[in-house]
């Protein structure tokens, strides 16, 4: 099985990623290093992780070091709600690329598509407590990722959290087809017409939280079912010498998705070659 996949966009995007979500900025530097020896080429984050200047050294490092080639590492970033007009969007790729102290971005996503009132709270928070709808629409922040692969600044474009509708909205008017959209995928939680529907459309989906975050307690219960004591998981990763959570992880790249498993314990780092 091969390690990467070939976008629309024509450049190559690893299976396996590092998600970075929760990762806290001062941490990333060296949680980066770990994840460069342990293999990993492919880094995801975001604006709103708050953790881009960290991921941004700790890349900025290993390539001074020379143990890796800035042309090796794939970057996902993505932007924010409130950055769904055209000015802001644009003003948003160049504060990612500024935070990640890089030239240009493997892959931007928009982050989710809906959008926020403008300004810097990340929830714009009416009185009564609830998020207020910005003016602008992911059609503007789409021109704006198109212009920045013209510009150089970005090599592939995608989306996040998009269902089909949305993304036939999209389609209507873009001029570049989405890359990618990358949305939350796992044993319990299949999205296989979601699935179906972008490999029609040449998109690649990536899957966030593709062990199920068995460990976030924002989101989960105890109640909910557990990927990692899963029966047969563990059934199969016995057969087969390896965990459940590389079965699970197998499990998706078999079937053409991209997965960003999220550590930041250096002992849980998998060496690539152990899924396959």
């Amino acid at each position: 099985m091969d390690y990467t996949i070939k976008l629309n966009s024509g450049y190559e995007m690893p299976l396996v990623g590092m998600g970075s979500w929760l990762g806290k900025d001062e941490e990333m530097e060296k949680i980066m290093s770990d994840a460069f020896d342990a293999g990993y080429r492919h880094i995801d984050t975001a604006f709103l992780y708050g953790n881009q200047k960290g991921i941004g050294k700790g890349i900025l490092k290993v390539i001074t070091d020379g143990k890796i080639l800035r042309d090796d590492i794939f970057v996902t970033t993505k932007i924010w709600n409130t950055s769904h007009t055209y000015a802001r969007a644009k003003e948003a790729i160049y504060e990612n690329l500024r935070q990640l102290g890089l030239d240009y971005i493997d892959l931007m996503l928009i982050h989710w598509p809906m959008a926020f009132k403008e300004g810097d709270d990340i929830f714009p928070l009416d009185s009564n407590g609830k998020v207020i709808e910005g003016e602008g629409h992911f059609f503007e922040a789409w021109k704006a990722l198109e212009d920045s692969i013209e510009e150089g600044h970005v090599r592939s474009i995608g989306v996040s959290n998009f269902n089909h509708k949305q993304i036939e909205r999209l389609l209507e008017k873009a001029k570049i087809r989405p890359a990618v959209n990358q949305v939350e995928m796992h044993p319990y939680y299949q999205q296989k017409k979601l699935r179906d529907y972008c490999k029609e459309k040449g998109i690649i989906v990536t899957a966030f939280s593709p062990l199920g975050s068995p460990g976030d307690t924002n989101f989960r219960n105890k109640q909910m079912p557990n990927i990692l004591t899963d029966p047969v998981l563990a059934e199969i990763a016995k057969k087969h010498g390896k965990s459940p959570a590389q079965v699970a992880l197998r499990w998706a790249v078999q079937n053409g998705v991209i997965v960003i498993p999220k550590s930041a314990n250096p002992g849980k780092f998998e060496n690539m070659s152990s899924l396959y």
